[in-house]
């Protein structure tokens, strides 16, 4: 299928972005790194992109549906925080993970608690072409007043009707009808309350993405994407009172989703506990791209089996790949339109490849058919290189000129000699002692490289 935007060279693209009520899991960052080589091939194809990530701190309920508590009550309760702190304190813990992995901060980001006046006028919008009800003190969304509901999901609504086998909520006419606007008759120790038409509560999950979408790229746009379990639900919902809402079909023109990460055939969820984040990636050993480079050998379509073997074997082969670029060395004289036959196919080739439902896998062979191509030249290599990580993002060329402080380096000088000497220990305190000062220490065939990495 060819990608049409609405407007010719522009491309407006959502992408969920993290509810932070604790730190971001790796299966969470597979999302995100997807979503990243999304907007990377769609900007290195001319496009320019206008790209919205929204910030839940407030809303999002244990449950994907109506059931249980605000997450980030019950992490603020469970810590003894505020829910402001423990929504800043994730916040930025978040946004530090996304840029060690070297993803694109979205043009936009917008938090819910910023928007409640642009959700209570949605839900204004809603009331008036009479798709919602008020019981029990809450505004439901009826999705038998909405015919399409479930189009996404291919839900069929008698099947629903008839199977619901979700928590019985006594004021819903529908048992899949959905929250609107919580009032104080659901929570009464609600922390994060505002006024509203219909009494002091706080809005629904899914009526967050749709308000702070619409207020940024308009009451339609391109893209949205999110990770695969948001179908059946969240993106139905949001879907429903969008269109309802504007009365514009489609809302969204295309959906792309991602898929689990998978440990021990378990998708890799907070909820279960003892979930990987990427400092513990760090605190293993690994730099967070070799978790980048993990993440572009799976297709986003596909789920993703992960080991600490796998994810050192591709530790192994990004060092490989840094240290045989780091021997090159760009040369002015050549551009993209003074290749040799052979590298502007391989430019052909990985371009297809992207745009071929983002084949990210086949893109990153195409890589390493051009490093190891003996028919050509360095300076070709290191251009071709430069042009692909544009998309693929692994730093491959970038030469750092940072000086470390004279006492880090004599340290690094001393495990060295320590290395050679065979005394391992004094080598391991060493390296320990350097990661807790920030400087992550790699060994490789050609001498030991050091990098800065985020405090833990």
């Amino acid at each position: 299928m060819p990608f049409l935007p609405l407007e010719k060279g522009k491309v407006g693209m959502y992408t969920c972005g993290p509810t932070v009520y604790n730190y971001a899991h790796i299966g969470n960052l597979r999302t995100y790194l997807f979503e990243d080589f999304l907007r990377r091939t769609l900007e290195y194809a001319g496009f320019k992109v206008q790209h919205v990530m929204n910030v839940t701190d407030v809303g999002h309920l244990t449950d994907d549906g109506d059931a249980g508590e605000d997450k980030i009550i019950k992490s603020s309760r469970e810590t003894g925080r505020s829910v402001w702190d423990i929504a800043q304190m994730y916040t930025e813990a978040f946004f530090r993970d996304i840029e060690r992995l070297n993803i694109k901060r979205p043009t936009i980001v917008c938090k819910a608690t910023d928007h409640i006046p642009e959700m209570i006028e949605l839900v204004k919008r809603l009331e008036e072409r009479g798709f919602t009800y008020e019981a029990g003190g809450n505004i439901y969304f009826s999705i038998d007043k909405f015919p399409d509901y479930g189009k996404l999901a291919q839900l069929d609504l008698k099947d629903l009707k008839a199977g619901a086998r979700i928590e019985v909520d006594a004021n819903k006419r529908n048992p899949h009808d959905f929250v609107l606007w919580f009032t104080r008759s659901k929570f009464e120790h609600q922390a994060m309350l505002w006024d509203s038409p219909w009494g002091r509560g706080y809005p629904g999950w899914h009526l967050e993405c749709s308000a702070m979408s619409m207020k940024y790229l308009g009451e339609q746009f391109d893209i949205h994407c999110g990770g695969i379990d948001h179908i059946p639900v969240h993106h139905t919902n949001e879907i429903a009172q969008s269109e309802a809402a504007t009365g514009k079909c489609p809302w969204v023109r295309y959906w792309l989703h991602g898929e689990f990460l998978v440990i021990d055939r378990e998708k890799m969820s907070k909820s279960k506990g003892g979930f990987l984040t990427l400092d513990r990636l760090v605190q293993e050993g690994f730099d967070p791209l070799d978790y980048r480079y993990f993440c572009l050998g799976g297709h986003y379509r596909s789920q993703l089996q992960f080991s600490f073997e796998a994810l050192k074997a591709a530790q192994s082969a990004r060092r490989s790949l840094w240290d045989r670029v780091s021997q090159w060395h760009r040369d002015e004289s050549k551009s993209l339109e003074s290749l040799h036959s052979k590298g502007k196919q391989y430019i052909t080739q990985f371009q297809q490849h992207l745009a071929n439902d983002l084949n990210t896998p086949q893109a990153l062979a195409d890589l390493w058919a051009v490093v190891k191509d003996p028919d050509i030249s360095e300076a070709e290599k290191f251009l071709l290189v430069e042009e692909m990580d544009q998309v693929l993002g692994l730093r491959l060329t970038e030469r750092s000129t940072e000086q470390l402080d004279p006492e880090l380096e004599s340290l690094i000088r001393e495990r060295e000699q320590a290395r050679k000497n065979r005394d391992f220990a004094r080598s391991d305190e060493i390296r320990a002692l350097l990661k807790s000062k920030g400087i992550l220490l790699e060994d490789t065939p050609k001498g030991t490289r050091w990098k800065r990495i985020s405090s833990l």
